[in-house]
């Protein structure tokens, strides 16, 4: 008979989470692992069969919870310019402030992973197709309502917005202040 397991694996993956988004996948030890999560070695792969696969798990909870957090402000009341520029002035004040540094870990998974690991590309890129869907029901909306030229290829502008977030977020790690990073933002939103 199988032991209970004596652990909640949701906040067990949200604290794997903070490992890996903090010093990516090769550099989070198994045993750093465990010890955030309250976990010995043999537990941890009882739990999750490996580190990939406790990857993977910790991918598809920052999908679930991260993510729609942000891309909330998109679904705001309001001109739809005003709650582009809200959300991607968010973005760059969360990763400006943040000491580590740490960006988005879809990003950062595909920067160190894609071509290595297709599970983990997988998982991030269908990140990057949420946040473009969101764009895109945006500047639908927008174009709707006159706010957004109703000639442009919707699909065409809500890739270029998932670029330039990406851009964004990944110049957020390096950025000192939000100088730069708003300029940008004015610059695309002129670009509409």
């Amino acid at each position: 008979m199988a032991r209970p397991r004596k652990f909640q694996a949701e906040t067990a993956v949200a604290k794997a989470m903070e490992v890996f988004w903090e010093k990516g996948y090769a550099a989070a030890s198994p045993q750093e692992l465990g010890a955030r999560m309250g976990l010995g070695r043999g537990s941890l792969y009882n739990a999750f069969e490996s580190k990939q696969g406790l990857f993977e798990c910790v991918l598809r909870h920052y999908h679930a919870h991260e993510a729609p957090t942000l891309l909330a402000l998109l679904t705001q009341p309001g001109p739809i310019k005003a709650r582009l520029r809200a959300l991607l002035l968010a973005v760059i004040e969360t990763d400006v402030a943040d000491p580590e540094r740490r960006g988005c870990l879809a990003i950062n998974t595909a920067i160190e992973l894609a071509g290595r690991d297709a599970a983990a590309a997988r998982l991030a890129a269908r990140m990057f197709e949420q946040t473009e869907a969101a764009f895109l029901s945006l500047i639908e909306e927008g174009q709707r309502t006159g706010e957004v030229d109703a000639t442009r290829d919707a699909r065409e502008l809500a890739s270029f917005l998932l670029n330039n977030l990406t851009g964004l977020r990944v110049l957020g790690k390096t950025a000192e202040d939000t100088t730069r990073l708003t300029r940008i933002v004015d610059a695309l939103m002129r670009s509409f």
